[in-house]
């Protein structure tokens, strides 16, 4: 394997990489919650869609939805980005990063949908933080 594709781990551009990657997975992680919630504005709409007689059924609504189709689109972005990202990160860092799309899912749904945060889903999501953290730290050392 060439030095030029991988290298050096103590290497000034290997570090760039692997910060370029953490980038590109937390990026990922809000790609993924943003398509989280257009799916489910999505499953929405298409359920109001099918509830009235006449309308488009839920097979073809699931393709011409648009909220539907831009959730799945953004996946598949995300998907990109991820594999782009573990070229050149590490695995046991970069994985754990994105249990942060359940953070970013809950605050969005708490804004959006206005759904509730209560002690529980709070906990929850200063465990998740405080483990990306703790994963993030030990990786650097």
């Amino acid at each position: 394997m060439s030095t030029a594709i991988f290298p050096a781990a103590g290497t000034e551009e290997a570090a760039a990489r692997r910060r370029r990657s953490l980038l590109l997975v937390f990026f990922c992680t809000l790609i993924g919650a943003v398509s989280q919630i257009l799916i489910k504005t999505g499953a929405t709409v298409l359920a109001q869609q099918v509830a009235h007689p006449g309308l488009i059924s839920a097979a073809t609504g699931m393709f011409t939805n648009p909220w539907l189709f831009s959730g799945y689109a953004l996946y598949g972005v995300s998907a990109v980005l991820m594999v782009l990202a573990l070229r050149d990160g590490e695995l046991s860092l970069l994985y754990p990063v994105i249990a942060l799309t359940y953070v970013w899912v809950a605050l969005l749904s708490f804004v959006l949908f206005h759904e509730s945060i209560g002690a529980y889903k709070m906990a929850g999501i200063s465990l998740i933080v405080i483990g990306v953290a703790v994963l993030g730290r030990k990786a650097n050392k």
